[in-house]
């Protein structure tokens, strides 16, 4: 089973030309009138901000700090490397390392005990309160708990449920699970949307991405908690989904790539909102709801969002359609439309009066030959080396030293100009060729920060900065750059797939961070591995820059052989009439944050 966006191509396959090409004709003739879509676009814009909160909200939520086991008995002295204090909380500014350190306490009734992070040690025989001693040992179970510093937090969900030593497992799968729900949430609405309406699903989503959001935040146990947020995983990548295909057939084909992309922007900015809320709150579960209000004017205001009218259409909702149309021209103040000529008009169009046969598609079609073949597991590898890399810097931030929550801000506030690279430079220098400078470039960032000495964390983190811009320029690229690889019957399972692949590397991500208790260097080694030999091999894709989307094998094959050429595609009849149509596919990029 394999991710399959909703398809607006599906919703409007039998939308007349006619249709499609006055709806871009309007788009032209009032470019300075189109307030309905822009008051459209920046609603739907803002949600996006509560999909990027609660995608990196466990940066601080899961954070482990300094811990010891819990002595069985009030404490009267504490022992910790020959200083001596009063109060076990006292000694968590010399604490260092959670494991090798071990704390010496002299309880109340004469016992003196040795705590690790992870164990406790009884001193059989009487002895006073010093390091020194060679005596038996009695070893004991943390059963009493932990006690854990809370000098910078004052509860996680990993001291609210005790999740270290041999419970730390549950803490690391938590951004896994998550990951998990998103690309399970993607599959099922990016179906519903096709069947039921982009609004409602819309609607549904904001609604679980609100009430979810504030369950997990009273959840009693660990696994109510779990349950909640993989809910909200589904909800909010059922509204990533769907949102840029709703965004895309309201807006025309002259702004409709610079829409798409920089709604990850928006994505980009939630990923702020979570540092700057992460540094004033420090109690999880408040910080959680203070993270879920975030979409509450949305989820207020998103019932007056009117339905698609290409998806109306397609459903033969012809009245529907029209009015909203009617609204359209109304809030723009220009000359309305009658949908009833222009579907009449439609009979004499270039399409005829035949109807467009449907077939569908499965995942074996993309290995349609020996070329399509490997083309699709490049673009796979370019999917899963973005995504892998986009969550590995984000969630590796925190530990890059200095402040965590300045680190955590400024990987996201470098993705917003890298979407602002890659809308410049894709129209003129190509998408394959800036496809794979910005893989190669993210390769070589990686390398750079493996030689950076560890005292010198600012450059740590001003070369981190670059490698996000690279990998996050190249993750933003790939969605319209898989839709211009591939032919029209096969290019919703083309990005479809790419976008499962590529939830695969963010369910990894956590994993990889923590290969850097193997070697610290590790998990920027194989990323940069992986983006160099991406990038090597995007060298060998066609270039799509200035052509037009192809419709048949044929044409897709065709570019292989223009690798070197300008020219372009000969444009025929079906072809420019379904481009017109099918263009709006370059627009579904919603499921890749």
């Amino acid at each position: 089973m394999f991710l399959q966006p909703p398809n607006p191509t599906r919703a409007s396959a039998f939308l007349p030309w006619a249709v499609s090409r006055h709806w871009d004709d309007l788009e032209t003739e009032a470019t300075t009138r189109t307030r309905f879509q822009i008051f459209l676009y920046f609603i739907c814009a803002f949600q996006n901000i509560s999909c990027g909160i609660h995608y990196l909200a466990s940066v601080f939520m899961t954070v482990s700090p300094y811990h010891t086991c819990r002595p069985p008995g009030n404490v009267s002295r504490v022992l910790f490397h020959n200083i001596s204090s009063w109060r076990l909380e006292d000694i968590w500014i010399l604490f260092f390392t959670g494991h090798d350190d071990q704390i010496i306490v002299q309880l109340q009734n004469g016992e003196v005990w040795e705590l690790t992070s992870c164990h406790r040690f009884r001193r059989d025989d009487k002895s006073g309160l010093n390091s020194d001693y060679n005596g038996r040992k009695s070893s004991f179970p943390c059963v009493d708990g932990y006690i854990y510093d809370k000098s910078k937090w004052d509860s996680t969900v990993v001291t609210e449920w005790n999740l270290v030593c041999n419970r730390e497992w549950f803490a690391k799968m938590i951004q896994p699970a998550f990951m998990l729900g998103v690309l399970l949430g993607a599959m099922i609405f990016g179906y519903l949307s096709d069947r039921i309406g982009r609004r409602l699903v819309l609607w549904f989503t904001s609604t679980g991405i609100f009430f979810f959001g504030i369950a997990a935040a009273f959840s009693s146990d660990y696994y109510s908690f779990m349950i909640a947020r993989f809910l909200l995983a589904m909800s909010g990548s059922g509204y990533l989904v769907v949102v840029f295909v709703y965004v895309t057939e309201f807006i025309g084909v002259k702004s409709r790539t610079w829409a798409c992309i920089h709604m990850h922007s928006f994505f980009s900015i939630g990923t702020m909102v979570v540092a700057l809320t992460g540094y004033f709150v420090r109690t999880w579960w408040i910080y959680q709801i203070v993270l879920s209000t975030v979409t509450a004017p949305f989820f207020l205001c998103c019932w007056i969002l009117p339905e698609t009218p290409f998806w109306l259409l397609s459903e033969g909702r012809y009245e529907e359609a029209q009015r909203v149309v009617d609204t359209m021209a109304k809030w723009n103040r220009a000359s309305s439309c009658k949908l009833s000529e222009l579907l009449s008009l439609d009979l004499n169009g270039p399409v005829g009066n035949e109807p467009l046969e449907v077939k569908k598609h499965n995942l074996l079609d993309l290995f349609y030959d020996w070329n399509v073949g490997t083309r699709t597991l490049t673009v796979w590898l370019i999917w899963f080396t973005g995504c892998l890399g986009f969550y590995f810097f984000s969630l590796n931030s925190v530990h890059l030293g200095g402040s965590e929550y300045l680190n955590l801000f400024l990987m996201g506030a470098v993705e917003i100009p890298a979407y602002i690279f890659i809308c410049w430079g894709m129209d003129r220098i190509g998408r394959r060729n800036i496809l794979a400078f910005s893989l190669i470039s993210g390769a070589l960032l990686c390398g750079v920060v493996m030689v950076i000495p560890k005292d010198h964390f600012t450059w740590t983190v001003v070369v981190t900065m670059a490698g996000k811009f690279a990998i996050g320029a190249s993750f933003g690229l790939i969605y319209l750059y898989t839709a211009e690889l591939y032919p029209t019957m096969v290019r919703s399972v083309a990005v479809g797939s790419g976008s499962m692949v590529s939830r695969v590397g963010s369910i990894m991500a956590p994993f990889w961070v923590s290969l850097s208790s193997a070697w610290t260097f590790l998990p920027q080694l194989l990323v940069g591995i992986l983006a160099f030999i991406s990038g090597l091999l995007t060298l060998m894709l066609p270039e799509t820059m200035g052509r037009p989307l192809a419709t048949t094998w044929e044409e897709a094959t065709k570019q292989d052989t223009e690798k070197e050429s300008s020219g372009k595609l000969f444009p025929t009849t079906n072809n420019t009439a379904l481009e017109k149509v099918e263009v709006i596919d370059s627009g579904v990029s919603g499921f890749g944050e």
